[in-house]
């Protein structure tokens, strides 16, 4: 899975009866995982110290700038050693902290923290990280429902489009991840992880209109093309 980096979104609207629907047929997707905890277990966790409309301090943000340098740069346990430093006060705090959790290798804990957060503060960026942990833990329908949510609350972040379009791509959904990582490609002016993303969905649905705009508008190259096709043969399987 590719790794992308949380930007801040503002707070999403309250939770709604089909947010409640969608968190019930996730749950009904877990319950039947082998290996998995059951849906009750993973209901059950403990409340974050967190005021979900706190705003971040002139002195908080140079902190977390360090914080994002440090895991930008490879060092996700520098990072996290950083993060643990000051008090976690704002979901921006806690959206990092969950990240570098997931980052360390610590999915469990990870996975926990996003949940938390999206039932106290429903905010975009918990439901992208709920999602993207149950992905790296193969439960890709209760992950692709969590990214769906974060899609919806922030359409325009690319880093969500993106991560969703590649969660379509491995559920079978290749004309649909198309569709979201061609409008992550164009939101994040072609730069990053999605444009391989891009390029394996339209050797997918072999789509040579698509590969030629990628090449003659993007800059695709011969490596590029080969490295998306070695993509998508191991999502075909």
């Amino acid at each position: 899975m590719q790794q992308t980096r949380l930007q801040h979104f503002s707070r999403a609207a309250p939770m709604s009866w089909r947010r409640l629907a969608v968190t019930t047929l996730m749950g009904l997707v877990l319950s039947g995982c082998a290996g998995t905890p059951s849906s009750s277990r993973e209901d059950e966790v403990e409340p974050l110290d967190v005021n979900c409309q706190a705003p971040i301090q002139p002195e908080e943000e140079v902190h977390l700038d360090l914080v994002d340098r440090l895991a930008e740069s490879g060092k996700p346990y520098a990072a996290l050693a950083q993060l643990e430093g000051q008090p976690l006060t704002t979901p921006d705090h806690w959206v990092r902290k969950g990240r570098l959790l997931a980052s360390t290798q610590q999915l469990r804990a990870s996975e926990q923290l996003f949940r938390s957060l999206a039932q106290q503060c429903d905010t975009a960026e918990a439901h992208h990280g709920l999602g993207m942990v149950l992905l790296k833990t193969w439960r890709t329908e209760a992950g692709l429902a969590e990214l769906r949510i974060a899609r919806a609350d922030s359409p325009s972040s690319g880093n969500i489009r993106n991560d969703y379009g590649y969660a379509l791509l491995l559920s079978g959904e290749y004309e649909h991840a198309a569709y979201e990582l061609r409008t992550a490609l164009e939101l994040m002016d072609g730069k990053g992880p999605v444009r391989q993303n891009l390029a394996a969905a339209y050797l997918l649905t072999n789509n040579d209109q698509g590969l030629k705009v990628l090449t003659e508008r993007y800059g695709f190259g011969v490596d590029e093309i080969a490295h998306a096709q070695r993509l998508a043969d191991s999502i075909r399987r």
